[in-house]
């Protein structure tokens, strides 16, 4: 394995920059709290001193299920989902192998993956599925791009008969866009999910602290277990859709120049 500066092997902008960093005064950063807060949808909560209960800890009502993909270097694999619509929660860890309890130094056999928590009335299988194809070079063979070796190998991990057969229906007409080359992703049943360590958690979203700061530097825990955590940790890869990020940049810009009183229509 690489060291944590090691290189981003997905296509796209891999930059992960806020666009403005003008320094924001204590008003303008509770504005951009409750704009940010507001944006992903109110019940989302980031939160300064106070702690509130996140009400996405739970979805009691809601039926979700998971999902598990490897597809290279899991920081920016999470990144991939997160900010779908139907996508609650997301966390990286390890699976594949048969070594008990990986770990990062130590996976032996294990691929890098990303687990995808998802309610199934707001986004299917299939959909998931399509971004999967379309995030990653599936027939490169043991790695994505500069990250090479078998714990990069493209899988899809399945719990069950139907998304079995939905995943070999995918890869049939991935491979049926061209016969040049091979399909290399393996379909394969999810025997465990192993978390990765903490500091692999939400890898996008820590290199930008102040977004960080905004939620109320959350324990390491509730992070991993926040749904806007999820869609913010997209952000700052700049992998949510183009018209989102494009949302969220035009929102901090203007309580940036027009400060706190300005904030009505939230």
């Amino acid at each position: 394995m690489e060291e944590l500066s090691r290189s981003r092997a997905l296509s796209g902008n891999h930059s992960t920059r806020l666009s403005r960093s003008v320094p924001l005064s204590p008003p303008n950063l509770l504005t951009l709290a409750v704009v940010l807060a507001s944006f992903f949808g109110g019940a989302q909560c980031i939160r300064l001193a106070n702690r509130i209960p996140d009400p996405a800890a739970g979805f009691p009502d809601q039926p979700s299920r998971t999902a598990v993909f490897a597809l290279g270097s899991f920081w920016r694999s999470e990144a991939v989902f997160g900010c779908l619509d139907g996508v609650v929660r997301t966390a990286v860890g390890y699976a594949g192998g048969s070594k008990p309890n990986p770990e990062y130094r130590s996976l032996r056999d294990h691929a890098e993956c990303v687990q995808v928590e998802y309610d199934p009335r707001l986004i299917s299988y299939r959909q998931l599925l399509d971004v999967f194809w379309s995030s990653h070079d599936s027939r490169q063979v043991l790695g994505q791009g500069p990250d090479v070796g078998n714990q990069y190998r493209s899988i899809i991990f399945t719990n069950g008969t139907e998304e079995s057969r939905l995943a070999a229906l995918s890869k049939e007409r991935e491979q049926s866009k061209s016969k040049s080359s091979v399909v290399t992703t393996q379909i394969q049943h999810l025997e465990t999910f192993y978390h990765a360590e903490p500091e692999h958690q939400k890898f996008e979203l820590k290199q930008k602290p102040l977004i960080l700061q905004l939620m109320g530097n959350l324990p390491e825990d509730e992070l991993q277990k926040s749904s806007l955590a999820a869609k913010l940790n997209s952000f700052a890869a700049e992998l949510c859709p183009p018209h989102i990020q494009k949302q969220i940049d035009a929102k901090i810009g203007d309580i940036i120049r027009k400060s706190w009183p300005l904030l009505r229509n939230v």
